[in-house]
């Protein structure tokens, strides 16, 4: 079992999420999350005084699939959240131990 982990634009989140779920991906966690990398922010002005924005706005996805469903996770989210700018985010993938279902107490893949 892997854990996906994404950070994305806002606007692409519907089409990534339509995108998993085409790729058969059940559920996902979304959080509103600010941050910056390559970025670094941008600069606005407000009554004629200009200030640096450091944290940009983003959309933080968490999905965990089986092994057998991580590629196909993957380049589903890569697609539908590319624009070609800097700032459209990052996948990362990790392994999880173990899963537990609170409701029944499955545990393993059978949680997911």
């Amino acid at each position: 079992m892997k854990k996906l982990e994404a950070i994305i634009r806002h606007y692409k989140l519907e089409d990534v999420k339509t995108a998993l779920t085409e790729a058969g991906v059940q559920g996902m966690t979304v959080s509103e999350v600010r941050g910056f990398g390559r970025q670094r922010g941008h600069k606005e002005t407000y009554r004629g005084a200009e200030y640096t924005v450091d944290f940009m706005p983003k959309v933080k996805m968490e999905v965990v699939v089986a092994e057998d469903q991580v590629e196909a996770a993957v380049n589903a989210m890569c697609e539908s959240a590319r624009t070609g700018q800097v700032g459209d985010g990052k996948i990362f993938v990790s392994s999880l131990e173990q899963i537990v279902r609170i409701r029944t107490g499955e545990s393993g893949a059978e949680a997911i």
